[in-house]
């Protein structure tokens, strides 16, 4: 008796391929896609359509069409790279200092999209392999012309307090050109939309999906209490881990020589952030964990340490034109140092609504969930209605850079919708230092390392 299911079998691979093809389909959730079963019956049963219409098969003997066979190449890796990049991995690397030392600046990581489930691309026509700009134009490289609502796959799990999370910038939906890598809104409230317009334009606006993409730690999840008391992160009542990578800055008061190179980089301290004040003598703002200034406290040419604490009334960089809330209401006396309580909304939780705490909602209300608001006579309308309160559609997060004082974070933008997360990073495949020269700059102990 002759058995079908052998490897070489034609009906054993069609069922092995249709099968993985049909969990593929469960999971994405769209049953339109099981018309691509008739595809994979053709290609391993009937064979009638030459799907690989650019291939050619050759008679023994014949020369091989070089071209050809690049091109079979390119589209097979296309296809299978695009694959990977929408529901498995993305590369992703590392280009500030605002999660130093966890995540260092030039790290090259793969960003996991399983831990939280993938999203479907909401800008489905787009140039592949890249995220949002052109590498040689530097034009947009998508087209709006179709645009899906938000939703996510079945991931492993949800995003928990302390996860290090890659996300699309929240405050990403406008970008001005000549300047592409700052805040629009933060440059429009200081100097006014027009004039923002006028020195850093024309300005782009962008789907959530190809916003920027960010990495910061979340320290609350929605329904958690913040709190951040001198520089320290409470969460419902509760000090946060205390995290090796979690540092501030420090004034570090030297007996008048600063301090040794060698040293520093045996601390994998970033020299670029440290900046010798002689007539201190010493460093206004070095950045340390607690644990290193203990250390460095024991060197024979330190005078004193002290962390640097911003209390309020707030200084630059934490005025209120660029603290969230953005107001100098009473009931906001906060600083990046000493920030809260603040609550964090949770899907189908509902709050009170009032002209004091509008300012924490107000763009989730709008921007993140679409609603139309306006104030009118001291009255908060929604979509055409007057409203005491409001119902929150999604969860949130405040995320924060462990580099405390080099991070442009919630205390900055606010919240974080469960919409814009993208992933978690999963390994470091590559690193190298940007300020030294090859092979020095390579940073052989980070690669493949687990994050």
């Amino acid at each position: 008796m002759k058995f079908l299911p052998s490897k070489g079998n034609k009906w054993f691979r069609f069922g092995i391929w249709a099968l993985l093809y049909l969990l593929w389909v469960v999971w994405f959730g769209n049953w339109w896609f099981l018309t691509g079963l008739v595809v994979i019956f053709d290609l391993f049963i009937t064979r009638k359509v030459k799907w690989a219409f650019w291939k050619k098969h050759y008679k023994e003997g014949e020369k091989k069409n070089v071209w050809l066979e690049w091109l079979d190449a390119i589209v097979f890796a296309l296809v299978v790279s695009t694959f990977i990049k929408a529901f498995f991995f993305e590369a992703y690397m590392i280009p500030t200092s605002s999660m130093e030392r966890t995540l260092m600046t030039g790290d090259y990581l793969f960003v996991s999209k399983l831990k939280y489930g993938p999203k479907v691309s909401q800008t489905p026509l787009s140039f592949p392999l890249v995220h949002n700009v052109l590498p040689i134009t530097g034009g947009e490289s998508y087209l709006t012309w179709i645009q899906n609502p938000y939703r996510r796959l079945a991931g492993f799990s949800s995003v928990k307090r302390d996860d290090i999370v890659v996300f699309n910038f929240p405050h990403g939906d406008t970008v001005l050109t000549q300047i592409p890598t700052e805040d629009y809104y933060t440059h429009s409230r200081i100097h006014g939309r027009e004039q923002t317009i006028r020195m850093y334009g024309p300005i782009v606006v962008r789907p959530d999906d190809k916003k920027d993409n960010y990495v910061k730690r979340c320290v609350a999840v929605a329904g958690d209490t913040l709190q951040i008391i001198n520089g320290k992160v409470h969460v419902n009542g509760m000090p946060q881990k205390a995290y090796p990578g979690i540092q501030n800055t420090f004034t570090v008061i030297t007996n008048g020589t600063p301090l040794n190179v060698k040293i520093l980089d045996q601390m994998g301290l970033n020299q670029e952030e440290l900046y010798y004040d002689s007539s201190l003598p010493g460093y206004t703002s070095f950045p340390l964990n607690e644990s290193e200034a203990e250390e460095l406290a024991e060197l024979g040419n330190i005078v004193e340490i002290r962390q640097n604490i911003d209390v309020y009334p707030p200084d630059f960089p934490d005025f209120k034109l660029m603290l969230f809330p953005f107001t100098d209401a009473s009931s906001f006396k906060w600083t990046r140092d000493n920030f809260g309580p603040l609550w964090i909304p949770a899907k189908g939780a509902t709050v009170a609504l009032s002209l004091d705490n509008l300012p924490l909602y107000q763009r989730i209300i709008e921007s993140y969930e679409g609603n139309d608001l306006y104030v009118k006579d001291g009255v908060i309308f929604i979509n055409g209605a007057e409203a005491a309160s409001y119902t929150f559609e999604m969860d949130y997060y405040f995320m924060l850079g462990d580099n405390r004082h080099n991070s442009l974070d919630s205390r900055y933008w606010g919240f974080v919708p469960e919409s814009h997360v993208v992933g978690s990073p999963s390994v470091i495949w590559f690193s190298k230092n940007q300020f030294k020269a090859f092979p020095k700059s390579i940073r052989w102990k980070r690669i493949f390392k687990f994050v």
